[in-house]
């Protein structure tokens, strides 16, 4: 396995912006907030995320459609015998080492757009958690998967660092917002006339949710004050003080920096107004 300072060096580019160089620590960040990976990655409790077996792999949707397994990606795993560049690829790209395809919901749309210096600190960070032995079995699919998600990557680069909607667009890609938010076809979520509109279901232990629209719209976040999006996002309680549903990851989204979150809302703001579908 290649090293992981090797890694960074190899998938970091110079870039004109702000953002910091690639680090552990900016790993740690990403994965534990915005993109909340743990999400679908770790094993579920009575009580929620079993915070021992984090990043263990569960089984995130069972349906006629797939049974979909969120793998291990702990040390303990087979990414231990992969090099930091093919990990790089399965994560962005969603292509394994020996060529197969992951299939979804991975949000490959959305991760396209992860910069290289990113990247480089998510592969980073994984090296460094816990290994927990645990096999969730594998994800069994009854659609075609695609041949592949779009053209091999060579170098994506990210707006710098700040609170604005370029950045906060940046953001809403790491944690693959519009990948629910957008209705689903058998293509995947309409990012068309559909783009940030809702409507995808959800099906879990609590019931059914709805995700909702997301546009700058009544029907969408037009109605809500900036301060009230943000204890939505983080929280998930309504301004009424209902308390929303999940698959929602609110406990990862608590974790972003003040900056991150007034960027991402400054993002939301900037969608053109769509009813809902």
């Amino acid at each position: 396995m290649k090293s992981t300072a090797c890694a960074i060096a190899a998938l970091a580019v110079s870039t004109a912006t702000a953002m910091a160089a690639p680090s552990v620590e900016r790993g740690d960040y990403l994965v534990n907030s915005i993109m909340g990976c743990g999400n679908c990655h770790t094993p579920l409790g009575p009580q929620g995320p079993v915070r021992d077996q984090a990043l263990s792999g569960r089984l995130v949707e069972e349906s006629d459609l797939m049974t979909a397994v969120a793998p291990n990606i702990t040390p303990a795993s087979r990414i231990a015998e992969w090099s930091d560049a093919e990990l790089a690829t399965a994560i962005r790209e969603g292509v394994r080492p020996d060529g197969t395809i992951i299939g979804p919901p991975m949000p490959f749309k959305a991760y396209r757009a992860i910069s290289d210096d990113d990247l480089a600190s998510i592969v980073a960070y994984l090296r460094t958690v816990p290994a927990v032995e645990n096999d969730a079995g594998a994800s069994r699919y009854n659609i075609p998967l695609p041949p592949a998600y779009g053209p091999p990557l060579e170098t994506v680069s990210a707006p710098a660092e700040g609170v604005t909607a370029g950045y906060g667009e940046y953001l809403s890609s790491l944690g693959h917002c519009m990948e629910c938010h957008s209705p689903l076809t058998p293509q995947g979520p309409d990012w068309g006339e559909g783009f940030a509109r809702g409507g995808a279901e959800f099906h879990g232990p609590w019931g059914t949710s709805t995700a909702p629209n997301l546009t700058n719209h009544p029907d969408g976040l037009a109605a809500y004050s900036d301060a009230e999006l943000e204890a939505m996002i983080t929280q998930g309680k309504r301004p009424d003080g209902s308390d929303m549903l999940p698959p929602m990851p609110y406990g990862y989204l608590a974790r972003m920096t003040a900056e991150d979150l007034d960027a991402l809302v400054l993002y939301l703001r900037s969608i053109p107004g769509q009813p809902d579908m």
